[in-house]
């Protein structure tokens, strides 16, 4: 039977639509077959449902797939599924739909974006017209469908100007098969040779690798085979998408060289990942997570110009690489894949950053890694310590921009600490550990453990045995300065505040060594009166002559570098001066200035002696060649005697 086709006018706004497309408004076409697979994928689980639904309907459902057939001589790609297919009225609306209202509001968001210079890929598919991005690739396209359960097929055909026609078709299979009749390659511009199997593998791999149902196409011969008795026969064909989402099979049926598999291939790592997390949310919100912790820190972790975050789906077909807000910045190490069933195909990083949804699925990934690193700690300790050593750095950048979450962080945390060389400690144990009648958790920071261990702001809570956290890495220099507390016990620096360890001194001992010392304390603060702010008897040394302390509530000299390292200069507040009262040289001095109040060489030595407190917790004196100068004259003067 021959039926003449009839032809009909697309709507004004639906050709201003196609034209835009056909002039490349996308800059990645290959967009095109994820759109054309993934309607697919859908007709097959369509006729999957209906047949379910209805036992009457008489479909073979025994082999659904799609396929992919290349020819280089007549430059046409054709993908055919055998699912659900459409009649003549669902074309009609399915195909026409574009045509509706939604196109308006399509064109609106399009030509903001134009205007704003944004990414477009993200509009394809948002409005139906996932079918038309065909025509950013091909001249002319082609579709001849047949509904299931129904004899007689539609072709559809349309250059993508003003016109498409419509006939019907007697004999074709069940489903549909869209034939595009390919533009000339142009590199240049993107547009790459579609008939190219690898190519098309390429994309197939990259964005419908997980696709449930099969995706076949004819197998690329091998060099060097030579079979002429078979020319004729049909070409071998096989698989191209490997249908493995590992994270929508049972945990038992997946081994851990699957895991390892898939981790490699989206990290691009070649070590298999330290820790492998699954999650799987049903309800309201559906979407499944397979997350990995990698055995090493890549390269760029702390680069800020660096990508990170993992790889989004949607029902399975590869939307997004480097989703980042599906994870905090402080977690930017971990690898995996986020499949959603709720998100739309092609959803924008715009969308992705306003929506509820993804801050729903942000929160429950957060706790679900925490939670892991913390099983690592309490179950597997040799992984835990590879971790940390890798990643803690990063992690407790957590403490600064996750307040929700700061509590599990810090329990996952780790510290060196004066309680074992070679043993980091969490602060729980710290905390287990206290005597009781420690109400603080104490810390130290510094450049490095043995600077610290030396420092003489240990050397009272190192005799009286008291445990002090050593802080080493800089962020430890923000984050502890702003964190109230941890199971009740609140952190104090050990070189800040007034701290008196003398408990078995009585006050009238106190009292009594006040009096003292009161003129050369009241004295050295008028002679330093530019440099510090106070001049106190200390309670934490027992070895050195003085340290420099800053006052509970200020900053530290390390920290105040640190922000203007960041360009965020603060001013540097006086700090105190503490005195050791039990050191030969502060009771000498002491002796000397009531002897001789006015000796200058007295005042020459208070400058000494508080360039040595500076020079001792790793800072140098404003004056360094002046402190030198008096250093050396003091000692000479010291030799003539």
């Amino acid at each position: 039977m021959t039926t003449q086709a009839e032809s009909y006018e697309f709507q004004v706004e639906t050709r201003q639509l196609l034209q835009l497309m056909i002039n490349s408004i996308y800059s990645d076409k290959d967009l095109f077959l994820r759109e054309l697979i993934s309607n697919a994928s859908d007709a097959l689980d369509k006729l999957r449902l209906e047949r379910f639904n209805d036992d009457t309907l008489d479909v073979d459902t025994s082999d659904l797939h799609i396929r992919i057939d290349l020819d280089a001589a007549a430059r046409t790609l054709t993908i055919s599924d055998n699912g659900i297919g459409m009649s003549r009225a669902e074309v009609v609306d399915l195909i026409g739909k574009i045509a509706n209202s939604g196109t308006a509001e399509f064109m609106r968001q399009l030509k903001e974006a134009q205007r704003e210079e944004a990414d477009t890929e993200e509009l394809i598919g948002r409005f139906g017209v996932g079918f038309y991005s065909s025509f950013m690739v091909a001249e002319r396209v082609t579709m001849i469908t047949r509904r299931a359960g129904q004899a007689e097929a539609t072709r559809w055909e349309s250059a993508g100007e003003a016109t498409y026609t419509l006939e019907p078709v007697d004999s074709a299979p069940q489903g549909t098969s869209i034939t595009l009749h390919l533009k000339p390659a142009d590199p240049e511009d993107r547009l790459f040779d579609y008939t190219d199997p690898r190519k098309v593998r390429e994309i197939v791999t990259r964005y419908s690798d997980f696709i449930t149902w099969p995706i076949r196409m004819a197998a690329i011969p091998v060099p060097g085979d030579d079979d002429e008795a078979d020319e004729a026969a049909e070409p071998a064909e096989e698989t191209v998408n490997s249908r493995k989402a590992l994270w929508t099979r049972p945990a038992g049926e997946v081994t851990d060289e699957e895991y390892a598999e898939l981790y490699k291939r989206i990290s691009h790592d070649w070590n298999d990942p330290l820790e492998t997390i699954r999650l799987n949310i049903e309800g309201t919100l559906q979407y499944q997570a397979l997350l990995f912790l990698p055995e090493r820190a890549g390269a760029n972790l702390f680069s800020p110009d660096a990508k990170h975050g993992v790889q989004l789906y949607v029902n399975r077909v590869f939307v997004m690489d480097d989703a980042e807000e599906l994870l905090p910045a402080y977690l930017r190490f971990v690898k995996g894949v986020v499949d959603s069933q709720d998100l739309a195909l092609n959803v924008s990083r715009e969308i992705l950053q306003q929506d509820r949804q993804i801050e729903s699925m942000r929160k429950r990934l957060t706790k679900r890694v925490l939670q892991a690193v913390k099983g690592l700690a309490a179950n597997e300790p040799e992984k835990y310590t590879k971790f940390w050593g890798e990643f803690g750095r990063v992690v407790k950048e957590g403490l600064l921009q996750d307040f929700a979450n700061r509590d599990a962080i810090l329990e996952i945390c780790s510290f060196e600490s004066t309680n074992d060389p070679e043993k980091r400690t969490s602060l729980r144990d710290y905390v287990e550990r206290m005597p009781e009648d420690q109400d603080k958790i104490y810390y130290l920071t510094g450049d490095s453990r043995q600077a610290l261990e030396n420092s003489p702001y240990m050397e009272a809570f190192r005799a009286k045995e008291l445990e002090v956290l050593l802080l080493t890495d800089p962020i430890d220099e923000v984050w502890v300065d702003g964190m109230p507390e941890f199971d009740g016990k609140q952190f104090q620096s050990v070189a800040k505040g007034d701290i008196d360890l003398h408990e078995d001194d009585t006050a009238e001992e106190k009292e009594k060594q006040k009096e003292q010392y009161s003129a050369l304390l009241t004295w050295m603060g008028e002679v330093l009166t530019k440099e510090v702010k106070e001049v106190r008897l200390s309670s934490r040394l027992t070895t050195s002559p003085a340290c420099v302390v800053s006052d509970q509530n200020d900053a530290t000299p390390t920290l105040v570098n640190l922000y203007r390292a960041m360009g965020q200069p603060i001013p540097q507040e006086r700090r105190i001066l503490e005195l050791n009262p039990a050191h030969t040289l502060v009771e000498g001095l002491r002796s000397a200035h009531e002897a001789r109040p006015e000796d200058p060489k007295l005042a020459e030595t208070v400058e000494l002696v508080h360039g040595m407190a500076l020079l001792a917790e790793g800072t140098q004196p404003d004056d360094p060649a002046r402190f030198v100068q008096l250093l050396a004259t003091q000692l000479g003067e010291t030799l003539g005697r």
